[in-house]
Parts: C-alpha cells; sequence; structure tokens
C-alpha cells in the first residue's frame, strides 16, 4: 500500500526497518538510506535471508546533511513519506526535502543544531534563552517554524515518534481521553534497570546522550519554565519489575509540546535513572572537555572532542547481546475526573534480553524503533493526516495504543500508584 524511505540504519532504525517488515500490508515497499550503504545492504540481507517478510527492500546512499541530495533521492524513490531515523542535527535538512518533494515527515526526536558556537545560531539560541528561561540546545522551535509551510502544503511532519517523546505523549493524550476531564500534573519516569556489563557506554547515540544528560534540568510550571543545575533534583522510586532506582530530572522535549498542547496541565517533570558509576565516569570527561562540542586542532588535525569520544565508546547498537534486565519507561497523572482527584501510571517494561531474541537489539533501541514504525504505519495508511508540523499528543492515541501491544510494547494502567514528591 505505501512506498517508505526511511534514512539512517543505526540501533534504532535496525528495530523500526524489521517492524515495518512485519506490517507489510501497509509497508509494500521501503528504501533503507545511509551515509554508510554497506549497514543498509547487511540489514537487507539479513532480512530477506529470514525469508518472513513481503515487504520489498532497496537500499541508497544519501548525505543527509545535504538537502539536495535528499531531495534527489526522494525524487528518484517516490514515497509517501519520509521517516527521519538518522540524527536530530539533520532534521530540518530533511523537513525541507520533503517540502519540495510534497511528501510527509516522521521523526523520533526534536532539531538540535551539530555546533552550538555557529554566531548565528548562538545569537537566536541565546535570545531564545532570555525569552522562554530554559537554556537546553534543543527545543521544538525550529521545527514548530515550518508549521505554516507544512499546512499550506497539505502535508504531515509527524515530530517526536520515539517513546520519550513520543509513546509518553501518547500515555498523556490517552490518559486525557479515558481518565480524566483534566490533566493537572504529569510525571515522566524513564528507567533502564539493564546492565551491559562495560565501565562506561550509552545507550543511544553518545553525542545526544551525554550532551542531554550534562546539560541544566528544567521542568514547566504554573505557565513557566523553572530551570536547575545538572543532577541537582533526585528522587527514588520503585519501577514494577525493575525495583527501587536513583532518578534524575532532566530537561526533556515532550515537557515543551506537551506544556502547550494539555491547556489545564499546572506542572510537568521528566526523570530519568542513571547508576551512580555513569554519573562519575560523565562528571570525569566533562571536566577533562571530552563533551565539548567545539572543535580543536590536535597534531594539526581538527577534531570534536565528544565526536572522538564517541569513536572510543562501544557502538549502541552492539549492546544487545551483552545487556540484560528491564526498562520500565511511563507517566504519573494526576488530575480531575467528575469533580474528583485521581491518578494514574501508564507505563510499559520492555525486558532487554527477549528484545535480543527478537531483533537481535537491545531495550532501548526497541523502545524507540517500535514506536517510529507506528507512527509512520499511521501516517502512511492515512489513520494520521493533519497538515502542519505536530507534535504526536495532538492526534487521536487509540490506533497507536492498540498497535504498541500487537507490535511487542504493551502497557498497563495502574489505577493506585505510588506518586513522586
Amino acid at each position: 500500500m505505501s512506498k517508505v524511505l526511511i534514512i539512517g540504519c543505526g540501533g534504532v532504525a535496525s528495530v523500526a526497518i524489521q517492524k515495518c517488515c512485519q506490517y507489510s500490508e501497509v509497508f509494500t515497499e521501503i528504501c533503507i538510506a545511509s551515509r554508510t550503504v554497506s549497514k543498509c545492504d547487511a540489514l537487507k540481507a539479513k532480512i530477506e535471508a529470514e525469508g518472513k517478510t513481503a515487504t520489498v527492500i532497496t537500499t541508497a546512499t544519501v548525505d543527509a546533511d545535504n538537502k539536495d541530495a535528499v531531495v534527489k533521492l526522494i525524487r528518484a524513490y517516490e514515497p509517501v513519506l519520509v521517516l527521519n531515523l538518522a540524527l536530530p542535527y539533520q532534521d530540518l535538512t530533511i523537513m525541507e526535502a520533503c517540502l519540495e518533494t510534497g511528501v510527509h515527515y516522521v521523526d523520533t526526536a526534536n532539531y538540535e543544531p551539530e555546533d552550538i558556537d555557529e554566531p548565528v545560531w548562538r545569537a537566536a539560541y541565546e535570545k531564545r534563552c532570555k525569552e522562554k528561561g530554559f537554556t537546553a540546545y534543543f527545543d521544538y522551535s525550529y521545527q514548530w517554524a515550518y508549521h505554516e509551510q507544512f499546512e499550506k502544503a497539505g502535508l504531515t511532519a509527524l515530530l517526536g515518534s520515539g517513546f520519550d517523546p513520543g509513546v509518553t505523549s501518547v500515555f498523556t493524550a490517552y490518559a486525557l481521553k479515558h481518565y480524566f476531564d483534566e490533566i493537572h500534573y504529569i510525571d515522566i519516569l524513564d528507567c533502564n534497570g539493564g546492565d551491559h556489563g562495560y565501565p562506561f557506554a550509552t545507550n543511544f547515540n553518545p553525542e545526544i546522550n551525554l550532551r542531554e544528560v550534562s546539560a541544566n534540568g528544567s521542568y514547566w510550571e504554573n505557565g513557566k519554565w523553572v530551570e536547575t543545575k545538572p543532577m541537582e533534583i533526585k528522587r527514588e522510586y520503585d519501577f514494577p519489575q525493575v525495583g527501587k532506582k536513583d532518578m534524575y530530572l532532566l530537561h526533556h522535549e515532550e515537557i515543551e509540546s506537551l506544556a502547550k498542547n494539555i491547556p489545564s496541565v499546572k506542572r510537568i517533570r521528566f526523570f530519568m535513572t542513571f547508576g551512580q558509576s555513569y554519573l562519575t565516569h560523565m562528571q570525569c570527561l566533562e571536566n577533562v572537555g571530552m563533551l565539548s562540542t567545539s572543535p580543536i586542532n590536535f597534531n594539526g588535525v581538527e577534531i570534536v572532542p565528544i565526536q572522538f569520544l564517541k569513536a572510543l565508546l562501544p557502538d549502541p547498537a552492539s549492546l544487545g547481546p551483552r545487556t540484560v534486565g528491564k526498562t520500565n519507561i511511563g507517566c504519573i497523572f494526576t488530575g480531575i475526573k467528575d469533580g474528583k482527584e485521581k491518578t494514574i501510571y501508564i507505563y510499559n517494561v520492555c525486558d532487554h534480553q527477549a528484545c535480543y531474541r527478537e531483533l537481535g537489539s537491545q531495550a532501548i533501541s526497541y523502545t524507540t524503533g517500535v514506536p517510529a514504525m507506528i507512527g509512520a504505519a499511521l501516517v502512511a495508511n492515512g489513520t494520521w493526516r493533519n497538515a502542519g508540523a505536530r507534535t504526536i499528543e495532538e492526534f487521536d492515541p487509540d490506533p497507536f495504543m492498540d498497535m504498541l501491544n500487537r507490535f511487542g510494547l504493551p502497557w498497563v494502567v495502574d489505577e493506585a500508584p505510588a506518586t513522586v514528591e
């Protein structure tokens, strides 16, 4: 029924692509494109050797930093949409290519710049910091700026169809539709109880992960942003099927879109679990400058420290066979239903080794790749079509929630949960 171009072939993309091939009635044809086409060819060969899909797979080389190259590929392949599973640095380039060629767009994470010292971007960033009150390098303003162009073109740009952002926002829309008249408080909890055995590694792209974790935290309360120092706010929570874990308040992109689209909300916070070993390693690396994105000269060669660090660390896509344990990601909602206050907790538990047995992936890639496929499927088959650049909570949550159960991320509703103080 649909031809879909998928840009990227890392850990998340591998999951999303294999899940697309489990849903051949929608994804009749896919093209996997990456700067390193050998990765695409290897994944194609793996899927075809298994002989379980009717999806026709092709591969291509593309430089996602080059809009003209993306445009050329889209025109040659003629997909109904582009699923962007490249780096967040490349979101705007791919969005512009979709506008130019008249195809729908889906991604999993909002735009952030690769070079945070570029003068024009830096000036706009500092202006935004003063106006909005948070200093994270990533926010939706860059992509929301394309809203009218997508709207006028009659195209849907679905932003943030991963797990967080993504499923957490769908959980919010589902809770508001089925359990509340108003939602006042949202706590998003992201717990990875897995163990990969390395002294230090990141579960997704190290550049994105380390920049996010080492930045100031922030949360939304009473109509404004409240910013905190990195790891300043710590809580302990007893996660179902995982146990008690320390978690820390971070800035996260879905806070921004939920604050915009859930009008009654009074506070939104995001917490992620970390072990002490991870935090100690990260602080040491930050102290010696290894998390810097500013180029330096080393023996006559210009290198970016965090990119060099990325080359040294284990590839997140390689962690699957050695990672054990479970993730628990969900949202605790407090609000009003029929004049009475109530609290519920909607969450998913995902087992690392079960993911590896199914797709050769660890659970972090799995929990992002599955929702990426679902969002793409709902746009491709016409279930979710609302022209403009929109975040995922703006759509009917029910078909997405049904597909989570169908494709490996079943969810639970706890109507008497412990809350976070």
